[in-house]
């Protein structure tokens, strides 16, 4: 490691701030301007707004019916800042910006302590200029809160071991493992870091204080005591229930949703390599440019026995082992590991800098990046044919948006073109606040089914009732109707039966249905059409449009929601 350039604590001190501030523009921009969007944000802003509006917070619902796939931590902390400020497009955003912060923070903190100041505030910059990192702080997903709770843990046993012994920093690390468990179940990431601990005992002993038998072992009880806040009070409520529906929703997220999901996963199955060669050189920018000059000061560091370097890169090569291993991939998976990536990237990052080609590289891909998206805005405002074909299939015009931001990138790319380890230290900020600021505006309307909505609103009164077919949380969160729905899981070759069978009791609702779905008991002939969202032509199905008969569904489930403040105006 080459020694770093004196900066004086003033400096330092105007930097640190400086870092804070960019870290809450960049994070908070555009907080409030767009709904939640699909995946997954749509389902924890419903989730959040139906346990303020029903007061039922121990058993999280999505449109009356119990969701079992994740624990409702997450959902809990939407709901109460929902309850706090009353507005859920601030609401849903807080807690992954929060816990971002949280964890820039704490990668600052420990490269504070176990090296200087300055390698702190070098590998918190790191951590927010890392592509994968900013993006979820800015997105509604249970993974930057995870992630807060993982490095968390990593900090604790980190700040035991290697500059301990601290002993409550440690029982804090598994305290926070366990909230990660019932955050998202691999809370306990941070385990891993106990085998390379170990090992390297046999050549770098450590002090009897800091792996003392007496209170080793009381660390797992910091780990269950977390746990039980959840699991204990949950399995005592599911037991008194005697309801079908609490036993099912307890089976599936203890078991279902934990080893099973890992082992045998369902869905997003992709090849053992797919983190090595489609997630980690894109979205570890600009972190996994730098692998290849580091592997080399790495592997010294661990033969010299340094376990701030060792440890928390054995840990990381171990998170990706331990993901590649599932069968059931996605990208996000990768998060957790890129803080502590960041921190031990960061007490080289002077010496990388001082070499010529990974400062070249690094602008060559700021000048790519640059160039690609003034291309892409050209072409599209041309009305080439290549692009109009992708405005057909996602109907959003965002080329005056791509060419102001390939304009600022390709400036950028002038200006640091002598000293081009500047070029994504301004161009990753621009980039985040571009899509932030204009972005949102852009996507919003093609990003929610405001428009399928609005036309429901013209033919169908809101004190009659809707069924949707193939329920979707996001049509719940803008619906202002009484919606019944079939099951977030039900089978779409006995929807319309059951729509049919639900239109002889309610002959005055409507049934809100995607053209898709198998049809069956309907004439689609003299429908409504409510036009398309998320690439589905939607339709509105009244009694008029059933068949004289139709045969009775083999399983009739139905749920029902009441809606008592919407989301959005439209």
């Amino acid at each position: 490691m080459s020694p770093s350039q004196h900066v004086s604590a003033d400096t330092l001190r105007k930097l640190g701030w400086l870092l804070v501030a960019v870290a809450i523009v960049v994070i908070f921009a555009g907080m409030g301007m767009r709904a939640p969007w699909l995946a997954d944000e749509p389902r924890f802003a419903q989730i959040a707004k139906e346990m303020v509006e029903t007061g039922q917070w121990f058993f999280p619902a999505r449109g009356g019916e119990l969701y079992p796939d994740k624990p409702p931590v997450f959902m809990w902390t939407i709901a109460l800042f929902y309850k706090l400020t009353g507005n859920l497009s601030l609401a849903f955003l807080l807690p992954s910006a929060l816990c971002a912060l949280l964890t820039i923070f704490l990668v600052y903190d420990l490269g504070k302590r176990l090296w200087s100041a300055q390698t702190g505030l070098i590998a918190a910059a790191l951590l927010l200029l890392t592509l994968q990192f900013t993006l979820q702080s800015k997105t509604a997903q249970i993974d930057a809160m995870v992630c807060c709770w993982i490095t968390l843990g990593c900090y604790g046993l980190m700040r035991h071991f290697c500059d301990g012994p601290n002993w409550r920093w440690y029982f804090i690390a598994w305290f926070f493992m366990g909230l990660g468990v019932i955050t998202k179940g691999v809370g306990f990431l941070p385990l891993l870091m106990l085998i390379p601990f170990f090992a390297m005992r046999k050549w770098r002993p450590q002090p009897r204080e800091i792996t003392g038998k007496p209170n080793w072992w009381l660390g797992p009880l910091f780990f269950l005591l977390a746990i039980g806040l959840w699991v204990v009070p949950m399995l005592l409520l599911v037991e008194q229930a005697n309801n079908p529906a609490f036993d099912a929703y307890r089976d599936n997220i203890l078991l279902k949703q934990t080893a099973k999901r890992y082992a045998d996963s369902w869905h997003h199955i992709k090849p053992f390599w797919y983190y090595l060669v489609e997630v980690i050189p894109v979205f570890w920018l600009p972190l996994s440019m730098m692998i290849p000059w580091l592997i080399k000061p790495w592997w010294q560091a661990i033969k010299q026995g340094d376990r701030r370097i060792a440890v928390p890169l054995i840990w990381v090569m171990l998170v990706i082992l331990f993901f590649s291993l599932s069968p059931g991939k996605r990208g996000v998976y990768m998060l957790p590991a890129v803080p502590m990536l960041a921190l031990i990237c960061a007490p080289y990052l002077q010496q990388l800098l001082s070499r010529a080609w990974p400062k070249r590289i690094l602008w060559s891909i700021v000048l790519l990046i640059a160039a690609l998206l003034t291309l892409a805005g050209v072409l599209g405002l041309l009305d080439l044919h290549l692009m109009a074909k992708l405005n057909d299939q996602y109907p959003v015009r965002p080329w005056w948006m791509l060419v102001t931001l390939g304009t600022i990138g390709l400036i950028i790319s002038v200006a640091t073109y002598r000293k081009p380890a500047n070029s994504w230290l301004l161009f990753a900020p621009a980039l985040w606040l571009i899509y932030s600021l204009w972005g949102y505006a852009v996507l919003q309307p093609v990003r929610t089914p405001v428009n399928v909505l609005q036309n429901l609103a013209k033919v169908h009164d809101v004190s009659r009732p809707v069924a949707m077919l193939d329920f979707r949380e996001q049509f719940l969160l803008f619906s202002r109707w009484p919606t019944y729905h079939f099951g977030y899981h039900a089978d779409h070759n006995l929807e319309y039966q059951q729509a049919w069978q639900w239109l002889q009791r309610y002959p005055d609702g409507v049934v809100l249905a995607p053209a898709d779905l198998p049809l069956v008991c309907f004439d689609l002939s003299n429908a409504t059409s409510l036009g398309n969202a998320h690439r589905r032509d939607y339709y509105a199905l009244t009694i008029n449009n059933a068949l004289p008969s139709c045969a009775a569904p083999t399983d009739y489930r139905e749920y029902y929601y009441l809606p008592t403040e919407q989301y959005g105006n439209f």
